[in-house]
Parts: structure tokens; sequence; C-alpha cells
């Protein structure tokens, strides 16, 4: 299962960082929608939230960076984090002063069952982490110890202060020999999809791992986007010929750029779906194995399978063991009630990683 991994001198002691909004979230019970509800229950999450809180029960080193109200619903999200071993010295809790509204993101979650799909309603606007200054921060010595730093396109969308932290988290990131890993997250109700592909274009020239694809041009410099193929994205399953197009010209376009994943998703209902990925990968594009599964929780789905890569590329695992460890990693996440991946088990991600068979729904 060992590779060589070119991105990591070794697997040993290897230190995690990232830096994003933990949110509460609100679920009605038993399947109920919003306007009938009585009662919610409450949990926690965010994509980059969700990602060290699975490293951290995988056993990695992984720290949390945010800023949330210093009240009891701030401090009850770093409690849960701090009860999965994440660490969270670096998170502020911000006053009055710091942060005006001084108030928790919030999204409720109606879960989808048989034909019915789920569905987000957020309520972040004004949050904690939006209102902060940034450039108060010091990069350099945020950073200072860690080897791994991963970041996402839906903080930068909720303010112009927190975009600009990315930015230099990034460029620092680099001059300090960190592997950058980023995840193009579009959230079409935080921004738009030309917001979306302005900004996480700035940041592809200091990205080592990419997840996602979807919020960029892939026509070339000298050609015109309007009439450019892939201009609203590309197929929502592509084929594998397809897929390794589209990764070859993200590689002529940002050769910096070592390793490309995507998970594809089959949704035959709300309760109902398969999982796949493909991955470029030194050189070459590889397919996994595709899983077909019922869902008692689809929310953080895609977190758990960028957290599932990342630990198999800290492992040095294979190039097909690392794929196949990513979607295996997602598929668990969705048999588990909340956001956050809380396996804390690997041979139970590897073994079904590892069962023969290849469910071609």
């Amino acid at each position: 299962m060992e590779h060589h991994n070119p991105l990591l001198n070794t697997n040993h002691g290897k230190k995690f960082i990232t830096f994003g909004e933990v949110m509460m979230r609100l679920t009605p019970p038993n399947y109920d929608k919003i306007r009938v509800a009585t009662t919610f229950e409450i949990s926690y999450g965010g994509s980059e939230a969700n990602i060290a809180l699975a490293l951290a029960n995988l056993k990695i080193d992984s720290t949390f960076f945010s800023v949330v109200p210093d009240n009891s619903l701030g401090k009850s999200a770093v409690r849960m984090l701090r009860s999965n071993d994440v660490h969270c010295t670096p998170i502020i809790l911000s006053t009055p002063e710091q942060t005006p509204t001084h108030r928790m993101g919030v999204y409720y979650l109606e879960t989808g069952y048989g034909i019915r799909p789920s569905r987000v309603t957020y309520d972040r606007k004004h949050s904690a982490i939006s209102e902060f200054d940034f450039s108060t921060i010091n990069a350099e010595e945020l950073l200072e110890g860690y080897d791994w730093l991963h970041l996402s396109g839906i903080t930068p969308a909720l303010s112009e202060s927190c975009g600009e932290f990315i930015l230099r988290l990034m460029k620092t990131a680099k001059e300090k020999g960190l592997t950058v890993s980023f995840d193009g997250n579009f959230r079409s109700k935080l921004w738009t999809w030309e917001e979306a592909r302005d900004y996480c274009t700035q940041c592809l020239p200091y990205v080592d791992v990419l997840f996602g694809i979807e919020p960029y041009h892939l026509y070339k410099d000298d050609e015109d986007p309007s009439k450019g193929d892939y201009k609203d994205g590309i197929s929502m399953h592509p084929s594998y010929e397809e897929q390794d197009e589209v990764f070859q010209r993200f590689i002529e376009k940002y050769p910096n750029i070592k390793c490309i994943a995507r998970h594809v998703r089959y949704a035959h209902s709300g309760s109902e779906n398969s999982l796949m990925a493909y991955m470029w990968y030194d050189g070459h594009t590889f397919e996994s194995k595709k899983f077909t599964f019922n869902i008692l929780d689809r929310v953080g789905g895609g977190d758990a399978f960028a957290s599932g890569l990342i630990y198999a590329m800290m492992n040095n695992y294979k190039p097909m063991d690392m794929i196949n460890f990513a979607v295996a990693s997602s598929v668990i996440k969705h048999t588990i009630h909340g956001d956050g991946n809380i396996v804390d088990d690997v041979e139970s991600i590897r073994n079904l990683m590892n069962m023969n068979y290849d469910i071609k729904r």
C-alpha cells in the first residue's frame, strides 16, 4: 500500500492546519420539514472543520483556526472539536468590539428521504468570522511548525477580509514549504459562479492538491472565454476520457498542481446514491471503484472524501489506494449523523476500500 509521495518527505509526525467557519446545524428529527418542526437536533460543522475533525480521528495531528463568538454557542462548537482531538488553540473567541454583530453562523438542514432531496437554509450573514479583521493575524506565526495547509472556496465568499487572508495564507505557506490543498467548493448562495471563478483562479498557482474543478475556466489565455468548451463546468458524470482531458488542461495551465481529485455522485433518490472518483496524480488519471449505498446523512460527504485523500497521501498510499480510500471514507460518512466523519478505525475504511466489487449502477 505504501508509495513514495513527492509531496511529502516522510509520513511521520506530519502536522495539518486549516482555516474556515464552524457553524451550528439545526435539523428537524424524523425527516420533518422545518415548517412543521417543533424540535431541532443541534450539531456543529463546516467544510474545513469537518476535515480537521476527520483527520484528528484518524490520528493525524490536526489544528483548526477560526473565529467564533465568545459565548456559549461559540464555546460549544470549540468543545465539540476538542472532544474529537482537534487542536483549537488558535481559535479566536471574539468580543462585540471585534465583531459587532457577534453571532454564530447557523444553517438548517431538512433531511431528504426517498424521492425528496435534502435542503439547506443558511443563516450565516454577519457571523463572527465574516466581521473579523484578519489583517491583524500574523500568517507566518500561525503556520509555524505545520506541514499541510487546507483551504476552501467557501470561506473567501464570507467577506473581503477572509478572501485576502486566504490568499496571504497560501503565499506564506508556499514560502514556508507547506503542502497546500484547496477545495473550490462553490456555494451559489454565497456568491456568483463568476465571482467564485475569478477568486479561485487566483489561488491555483499556490495549490499542490486540488479538490473539485467547478469554479474555473479551462480555456487557454488566448481563447475567447465565451466560446470555451467548459465555460459552464464539465459533465457531472464524465467518462474516463472526458475527465482525463479536463485534468490535462488543468495541468497544462497550472503545472504546479501535483494532484487533482473529484468525486462523482449518482443520485438514484434522496436515500440511495452511488459514488466514485477520478484523480490525476504523477502523470496519470486514476478511476476509483464505484459504490452504491443507502444514506443516513449526506452532509459532509465531500469533506470526508477530501480528508480521506489527505490522510492517504500523508501515509504514502499507492495512487489507486489513495483514491479508493478517499471514496470509501466518503461512503462511510454517509452512514453517520452530523457533518463530520468520526470514524477512528482506519481498518474499517480499508476493508470497505478493498471489497471485491464494483457496482456499475
